[in-house]
């Protein structure tokens, strides 16, 4: 059964973020909030809790379009290759923000993620995610969690969250109501910023 840990947004408590990340070092599973909607994620240097996640969603990990919830810009030499200043810029501009930003990813991907040759990062602007992250030392990998309602694409209620998944993962972290918007992806691949999906985030950035 998963446990159900609430955490402030306002002043995320030092004790329970090392409580959810005891569990992400353990292999854990654990759906956490963002800035748009819960996210389904664990350690991006464990393989068996990627293939869990992987298994959750229904697709073959190599195939997976996962994306890396980052602290920061400061690790994203660790897995990007390198990018030009305009796009450093964009970045700069973006996040933290509502935002996946697909880039070129460089060898120190880890290996099921190699073959794919490149990475969606995110930063997103909240502070729960940012300081799991830091607090873990890698980033995350975020999937959202979809609803199979047809009208409600996203589940926005923790408590709803808990009752679906709690068989399934290994925490569900209470950082209040999300939302029900993803996030905007964009491709910077190819030098020139070209929209994959419209969602929460400004596109005049």
């Amino acid at each position: 059964m998963a446990e159900f840990i609430k955490v402030y947004e306002e002043n995320p408590s030092e004790k329970e973020i090392r409580r959810i990340v005891k569990i992400l070092k353990n292999d854990g599973v654990i759906i956490y909030p963002t800035d748009t909607v819960y996210g389904l994620g664990c350690d991006i240097t464990s393989n068996r809790a990627l293939e869990r996640v992987a298994q959750l969603r229904g697709v073959k990990l190599d195939k997976a379009n996962f994306s890396f919830i980052c602290e920061d810009l400061s690790n994203l030499s660790d897995y990007v290759r390198q990018i030009d200043t305009p796009t450093f810029k964009l970045l700069k501009r973006a996040l933290p923000g509502p935002y996946t930003f697909i880039l070129p990813g460089n060898n120190n991907l880890p290996t099921v993620f190699k073959k794919k040759k490149t990475v969606g990062i995110r930063v997103p602007d909240n502070a729960i995610a940012r300081a799991i992250v830091k607090e873990l030392g890698n980033p995350i990998i975020s999937t959202s969690i979809r609803d199979e309602d047809e009208v409600i694409e996203y589940t926005t209620d923790p408590e709803l969250i808990l009752e679906k998944w709690e068989k399934l993962v290994d925490a569900v972290v209470d950082g209040g109501y999300g939302g029900n918007v993803p996030s905007t992806v964009i491709d910077l691949t190819s030098g020139e910023a070209v929209l994959i999906r419209e969602g929460k985030g400004d596109l005049t950035i």
